[in-house]
């Protein structure tokens, strides 16, 4: 997809930057990526509360081609073809996805244990992972 189309439909929402990723563009605002276009078709980040309304629009998640079959990544959803022709409501759902993005940045982070180191007091100075005696 042409990096100055995807400018130009999101120029009622705002200035948008755009970071080659993988085989398609990272679309980007305040530093998050709230959006990928891939194929000629723009993939909106979604959330839990706004999936519905692009479920409703009889739009679906991205899909990408793996080894083992295809995969569905349930966060980017398709952008409504009728948003392509309508930059102000275009804007709407882009704000919307870019919220999206801010509640996923702030969400809670894994839930890996942070690996615990020996104290100190257990190695020898200066001899990195030798006890002292």
């Amino acid at each position: 997809m042409d990096p100055d189309f995807i400018c130009e439909l999101f120029a009622a929402f705002g200035p948008v930057r755009l970071r080659q990723m993988f085989f398609g563009v990272g679309i980007f605002a305040d530093g998050l990526m709230f959006g990928y276009a891939v194929g000629g078709v723009i993939y909106p980040k979604t959330d839990d509360l706004i999936v519905a309304d692009f479920a409703a629009e009889q739009s679906g998640p991205f899909l990408y081609p793996t080894k083992g079959g295809m995969r569905t990544l349930m966060s980017y959803w398709r952008l409504p073809e009728r948003l392509y022709d309508d930059p102000e409501e275009l804007a709407l759902w882009a704000r919307r996805s870019l919220d999206a993005a801010l509640r996923a940045a702030a969400g809670p982070r894994s839930a890996k244990p942070k690996r615990v180191k020996p104290p100190a007091a257990r190695r020898a100075p200066g001899i990195p992972g030798r006890p002292r005696k």
